[in-house]
């Protein structure tokens, strides 16, 4: 697919750490290239590198060198406050640790999004809150929850706003077998439904299973999941 119809394309992005005063390069040469509605799933140990992969994307984090190129912006070109806006914008995350705000209510960690982008939008909230069986449980903060209860609340943050493309940290991680089959279906269902694209980070094969693509995570880079 030519580079102008693509949704996301990364070249010869590097991220390294310092680890006892050596560097340990984490992400080495890595490309990946996704068009508009694509879901890809990437699999591979933990400690690989897949929740930095995350991070550096959606401008959490900065790359060392390489290029990310995303919906028409040179995310390696912006400064802080660009990332941030553009984020907002077009980019919905569900973090493995949730990252709730513990001061808001269920409803009001989804309404967030919208807020933020001036563009409120309460009836989607709670359409999306009832598809993920907390309807009943709107009112209340994220230390009331269980752990699977808030890992649904932040998938419903991540869709609130229609992002143009999803980040998943293991989204059905905190999920037993008959809510994360429920969750995922919810999550297939929106990004079809919002021609969303999405990359999933999971260690569940069934997820990964449906993805249009899967790729592993190894030595730095992606390759095919034979």
């Amino acid at each position: 697919m030519a580079a102008e119809n693509l949704l996301l394309r990364i070249r010869k992005l590097g991220k390294s750490r310092v680890d006892g005063g050596a560097r340990h390069w984490v992400l080495r040469d890595l490309d990946l290239s996704m068009a508009p509605g694509e879901v890809v799933a990437v699999v591979g140990p933990s400690g690989s590198g897949k929740s930095t992969l995350l991070n550096v994307i959606a401008g959490l984090d900065q790359a060392d060198c390489g290029d990310i190129h995303f919906d028409g912006s040179e995310l390696t070109a912006l400064d802080e406050r660009e990332r941030t806006a553009l984020r907002r914008r077009k980019i919905g995350f569900v973090f493995q640790f949730f990252n709730l705000i513990p001061t808001l209510t269920v409803r009001e960690n989804c309404l967030l999004p919208q807020f933020l982008n001036d563009a409120p939008a309460p009836r989607r909230v709670d359409e999306l809150l009832s598809l993920v069986g907390l309807a009943d449980k709107t009112h209340r903060f994220p230390e009331q929850l269980s752990g699977g209860e808030q890992q649904r609340t932040t998938l419903a943050r991540a869709l609130a706003h229609a992002p143009a493309l999803v980040l998943a940290d293991e989204p059905t991680g905190n999920l037993d077998a008959d809510n994360g089959a429920a969750v995922a279906d919810l999550l297939w269902r929106e990004l079809r439904r919002h021609r969303c694209a999405a990359l999933l980070v999971t260690h569940s094969a069934e997820l990964a299973a449906r993805a249009d693509r899967i790729l592993r995570l190894h030595n730095g880079a992606l390759e095919p999941w034979a």
